[in-house]
């Protein structure tokens, strides 16, 4: 096969379909720049995991004088030296527990100050309405539950609190928000290869009589698909070197320079240029193959000469 006589069928091929050609690049970019992203907001959802569950505290709230009158939980009364000794006794008894660290009322009151310092309510509390607590870093964040089992409901105990659910809201919002990414590059996937498809007809059509003359001088199937298929893979390699671009452009305005996430939410480890470079090649095959493919079945039904 002549290297020459394919590029420049590929030539007319696309300058003769230029609108659908643009439509087909516009959608392989789009498409495939919301695969890349849902891919990275992945990584980003799997690495927070990471880091936060990591960070993750059980804390067990002890009854102080004022739950003893308003919190049925403390009927009993105000927590006890003896109540309190028994309780961290048992927490170290405990395999699942790492690390425990007791906060006073006057620590609580402190941290209290320090986060909600401009709060109304501020002026209001004093260091003896704070509730004493045991903070408890879990060798496994998931066993939050084996703890909450053995002192819910004791003596003392007020509640016991996992910020790990507070994550988990958290996540399964990143995660809802990757899904509807998907969702839509799905659609726009559906909509390049509907596009490829007809653009493939098109030019097929128009160029029916060429291929026929091609067919009755004994040229072969795949002499007579190439161009075709050719064509569909250089617009969605355009299209697909578009997505890497706007990959690109987007980590770095939304990260690292103009709404600068990264300096703004230091609380958050963003993922690196790494995990967007290890992206790129994925695109590029995907912008590739998927225009190829659909360029090669398609023909396979309305190539007939």
């Amino acid at each position: 096969m002549r290297a020459q006589f394919v590029l420049s069928e590929i030539g007319v091929g696309l300058r003769r379909n230029l609108t659908m050609t643009f439509a087909v690049i516009v959608s392989v970019a789009l498409s495939l720049a919301l695969f890349g992203g849902s891919l990275l907001m992945s990584d980003q959802v799997t690495q927070m995991k990471g880091y936060w569950y990591d960070k993750v505290n059980v804390s067990i709230f002890l009854c102080n004088k004022s739950d003893a009158q308003n919190d049925p939980n403390c009927a009993k009364g105000a927590v006890t030296e003896d109540q309190k000794k028994a309780i961290l006794a048992d927490l170290h008894k405990m395999p699942v527990v790492e690390k425990v660290a007791y906060e006073s009322q006057d620590e609580a009151y402190k941290h209290y100050k320090e986060q909600f310092g401009d709060s109304p309510l501020a002026g209001s509390l004093t260091p003896d309405q704070m509730q004493e607590s045991y903070r408890i870093k879990l060798k496994n964040p998931e066993q939050y539950k084996v703890i909450a089992s053995a002192f819910n409901g004791r003596d003392g105990v007020q509640s016991v609190q996992d910020q790990k659910g507070i994550l988990d809201n958290l996540f399964g919002l990143l995660n809802l928000m990757n899904r509807a990414a998907l969702g839509v590059m799905l659609l726009m996937l559906v909509v390049a290869l509907l596009l490829i498809v007809n653009t493939v007809r098109v030019s097929a059509f128009s160029r029916r009589r060429e291929t026929g003359i091609m067919r009755l001088v004994g040229a072969s199937g795949f002499y007579i698909q190439a161009p075709f298929i050719m064509e569909a893979a250089v617009a969605g390699l355009i299209g697909g070197g578009l997505a890497c671009v706007f990959l690109v452009v987007g980590r770095y305005f939304t990260v690292d320079h103009g709404m600068a996430l990264s300096a703004k939410l230091t609380l958050i480890n963003f993922v690196g240029w790494d995990a967007v470079i290890t992206k790129l090649p994925l695109i590029l095959a995907a912008s590739v193959l998927m225009p190829a493919l659909a360029a090669f079945f398609a023909l396979r039904k309305y190539l007939k000469v």
